[in-house]
Formats: structure tokens, C-alpha cells, sequence
């Protein structure tokens, strides 16, 4: 797909509109705000910060409210339906630019963000844009989830945690798009509480798109700080997968896969235990060592070996909690249940 980036006048001023869905997060809206009203554009670019607010009720409203009465460029947009695929279609409804970019609340930009968005546009003549998905934790634990999440022999090897990687990809973090994209191909599904972005980018590859990631395109991503936060996460990432499957007969990657057949054979193994103990001996057994060496490989990549006795479970929390989550959304699904039922409608 042609860019408006190459068809318009050079002095013709253009826009590029933010959109990002937020839900009581009043401790982190103001450093969000910050970051985005600080993007510094090329010449001829102008800027819109749109953020969906789902009815937060911790002080995030007001408080954003408040920032848009100081500054015009930002806009809060209502989202009554809580979740962060109808608030992202809110604002995308509601933005005015050439070029949309998705924001994360939880996500610090380098200043140059979106002007490396726009040129990487411009260079590739891509259809959607981004860059490496980094993440930088708090605590002990949130920096042993940061680690896992950025090594590559904990997520299959995925590119998006590569931070060096640039060329064509299967699925972007964030994302940058011309907005004819999204007259070709729609917004995002909005029966899907998790994963929308992932269906989004793979509604667009099967359509013909290019996807690009550039390690110009510099942000960094604040993860879970706990545990069983970390495994909640998962669960729900888990549990969309198999409606993304079912809308589109396949997997964004067979990487996601792995987790559920993981947990399929632990719980194949523990039936047979009775009689033959063997297959899930060897199956804990090779999972030690995997999560031995895994763990050795993330501490390393980090710099911080002080993380090895926490980084195994860690790794399980990941696997298991997606394993999980991915057979109860199948079984919501074979059973016809209403999706989403075991979880909260949360956005982040």
C-alpha cells in the first residue's frame, strides 16, 4: 500500500494522532501524558494525543481532564465498554490524522518515537510500523519478569524482543499506520477483550500487508512486578488465543501453540503416572534443565546474575499461566460459553 507520506506536498501540514485506552491508571497517566506531548516531529507535522478512558473511577478521568484543558493537543475520548479494543476504536474514530500511532500507558517513548514511525514509513513503504518491544522492570521480580521477557529462548525466539532487529515481521508492538490501513481492514475486533492487536496484525499480513519493525523506533515497556500478577496476565493472553484462531483458521505463529502442548503433556504425563511414572519424569526432568539453562541465559542477557534464583519461576509463571489460560479459552469455546467469563474486563 502507496503512504500519504510520499503522495502529499511537502508543505501541506499534516497530522499524526495517538490513540491509547487507559482504565484507572491515575498513578501513571501523568508520566504517560509527558512522554507523549513531548514527541518531537519533523518539520510540517502537527500532533493529537487521544486517550479512551473506560470509565476509570481512581482520580484518571479528572486528572486527564485536567491535562487536556492545558494543553489542546490532548483529547480525552469516552470508552463506556471498559476494554481496550473498544477504546481503541473510539479513538480511532474520533482522530483526525494522516498517520495513527497506538500508545501504552505503560509504555516510557523516546522523544523521537514517531518521527522514526513516519520515516520508517516513508523508507519501507510499509503498512504498519514499529519498533522492538523492551522491557524494563521494578523490584527484584519485575526485573526477573523484564529478563524472561526479553530472551529469546523464553518466547520462542520472537523478533519483536529483539532489540537489534530490523526488517519484515509477523506482528508489531504498538504500531504505526497510514490511516488507509484501517479503511482496508478495519479497526480492531472488539470481541476481544486480549489479543486484539495480534488478530489485528494478523488480519492485515493475510490481507497482503507489510509489517516492519525498526530498532530506531526506541521504547521501553514496564512489565508486572509479581508474580501471580505475571500468571494472571498470561492466563488471559492464553485464553484469547483460540478465538483468534477460530476467526482465522490458524495461529499468528505455531510459537503460541507451545505453552498448551506443554501443559497438555504435563497433564497427560500425571494420568499415566500411576502405571508408567517414566514420561513425566523425564518431562519434569527436561523441563528442569530447560528452565535451568533458560534461566542461566536470561540473567546473562540482563546483566544480573542476582536474578537466577528467581528467573525459573519466573519462565513456568509465562508457559504455564498461557498453557493454561489457552485450553480454558478452548473449552469456553467448544462448550459455546460466553468468552471471557473466568476474567475481568481489564485494559491493561
Amino acid at each position: 500500500m502507496n503512504s500519504p507520506l510520499h503522495s502529499a506536498a511537502p508543505s501541506a501540514p499534516q497530522l499524526i494522532s495517538v490513540i491509547a485506552p487507559c482504565r484507572n491508571e491515575r498513578a501513571a497517566i501523568d508520566a504517560f501524558c509527558d512522554s507523549a506531548l513531548a514527541q518531537q516531529l519533523p518539520p510540517g507535522w502537527q500532533l493529537e494525543v487521544l486517550v479512551a478512558d473506560g470509565r476509570s473511577d481512581d482520580g484518571t478521568r479528572e486528572r486527564l481532564a485536567e491535562r487536556a484543558a492545558q494543553d489542546a493537543r490532548l483529547k480525552l475520548i469516552d470508552n463506556p465498554d471498559r476494554i481496550v479494543s473498544t477504546g481503541l476504536n473510539a479513538a480511532l474514530a474520533a482522530a483526525r490524522g494522516a498517520v495513527i500511532a497506538r500508545f501504552d500507558i505503560h509504555t516510557e517513548f523516546a522523544p523521537d518515537y514517531l518521527a522514526e514511525c513516519l520515516a520508517a514509513l516513508a523508507r519501507t513503504g510499509a503498512d504498519n510500523v514499529g519498533g522492538p518491544w523492551v522491557a524494563r522492570g521494578q523490584g527484584a521480580t519485575g526485573r526477573a519478569i523484564a529478563a524472561a521477557f526479553q530472551c529469546r529462548w523464553v518466547v520462542g525466539g520472537a523478533r519483536s524482543r529483539d532489540r537489534a532487529y530490523e526488517g519484515e515481521a509477523d506482528t508489531i508492538y504498538l504500531g504505526c499506520w497510514p490511516r488507509p490501513v484501517f479503511e482496508r481492514f478495519g479497526g480492531f475486533d472488539e470481541r476481544l477483550v486480549r489479543n486484539q492487536d495480534d488478530e489485528h496484525n494478523l488480519r492485515l499480513r493475510l490481507g497482503g500487508a507489510r509489517l516492519w519493525q525498526s530498532a530506531r523506533i526506541r521504547s521501553v515497556y514496564q512489565p508486572r512486578s509479581r508474580l501471580s500478577d505475571l500468571f494472571r496476565q498470561q492466563q488471559q493472553y492464553g485464553y484469547w488465543r483460540p478465538f483468534v484462531m477460530r476467526k482465522h483458521g490458524q495461529p499468528g505463529s505455531v510459537r503460541q501453540l507451545v505453552p498448551a502442548l506443554f501443559v497438555l503433556a504435563l497433564a497427560g504425563g500425571a494420568l499415566l503416572a500411576p502405571w508408567w511414572p517414566w514420561p513425566l519424569g523425564v518431562l519434569l526432568a527436561s523441563y528442569a534443565l530447560y528452565l535451568a539453562g533458560t534461566s542461566l541465559a536470561a540473567a546473562r542477557q540482563a546483566g544480573e546474575w542476582g536474578l537466577l534464583a528467581r528467573l525459573p519461576l519466573v519462565i513456568a509463571a509465562y508457559h504455564l499461566g498461557y498453557g493454561v489460560g489457552t485450553w480454558r479459552g478452548l473449552t469456553d469455546l467448544l462448550l459455546k460459553r460466553r468468552a471471557g467469563q473466568h476474567w475481568s474486563r481489564l485494559t491493561r
